[in-house]
């Protein structure tokens, strides 16, 4: 179990929205996270990315070496596994509730998973019947800082006649969202990944009961397979 993640508003709304990009970041893959790479991720700048890593490191949220990853904390992992809840049971309120597709989620929740009370999150929760994915298939932790990821691959690398269940889809693209949508390719959808069509660079699929897609590399780095 995590450490107790920090008390509502114990913590400036910048330190959480970094410890969470950081987490999020190395959730999928096994990269660290370099500054530079941390302000790509946030659309800031270097510099200032770099002094806000030197402020979450005086407060023990990171750990961090010059031009080295950084590195959460176990307090750090509290707080990121605290606001990812909040988050992921946000979209999935709205989804769920409000009728919100799944594109139009991230920046509502990316406001209100600072300004809800704990309180009305749980009873959130408790209404969705505690739900484990958001929408995009991203685990949702527990209240106590335990997470359940399934074993995936991503599709890009998985081979020729791999065949799966979408688990995770990434949500940092929404016009790529609204496609995925258009063409009914889901999480939970089954799909078998085929022979590459002659002379062309994209990852063919063949959706369960559903068409042929033909995608491009950035389709292929977005969705995640049952292993």
């Amino acid at each position: 179990m995590q450490p107790l993640p920090p008390a509502p508003g114990a913590v400036p709304m910048a330190f959480e929205d970094y410890v969470k990009a950081i987490y999020a970041h190395t959730e999928w893959q096994p990269e660290p996270i370099t500054p530079s790479v941390l302000a790509t991720r946030l659309g800031l700048a270097a510099s200032s990315v770099t002094e806000m890593v030197k402020k979450l490191a005086r407060v023990g949220l990171v750990t961090h070496r010059p031009y080295g990853a950084v590195t959460l904390t176990d307090e750090g992992t509290a707080l990121a596994l605290r606001m990812l809840r909040r988050h992921r049971l946000i979209e999935t309120w709205l989804v769920r509730s409000f009728g919100y597709s799944w594109d139009e989620v991230h920046d509502e929740a990316e406001v209100l998973e600072h300004s809800l009370s704990d309180r009305l999150l749980e009873s959130i929760a408790e209404q969705l019947g505690q739900p484990e994915s958001d929408p995009h298939g991203d685990p949702i932790p527990t209240a106590d800082g335990h997470v359940r990821r399934p074993d995936a691959v991503l599709l890009q690398d998985a081979a020729i006649g791999h065949a799966g269940a979408v688990v995770r889809i990434s949500d940092r693209d929404s016009d790529l969202l609204r496609y995925f949508a258009s063409v009914s390719l889901d999480v939970g959808t089954g799909l078998t990944v085929l022979p590459p069509t002659p002379f062309s660079d994209a990852l063919c699929v063949q959706l369960r009961g559903g068409p042929r897609l033909e995608l491009g590399a950035q389709a292929a780095r977005s969705v995640w397979l049952t292993a």
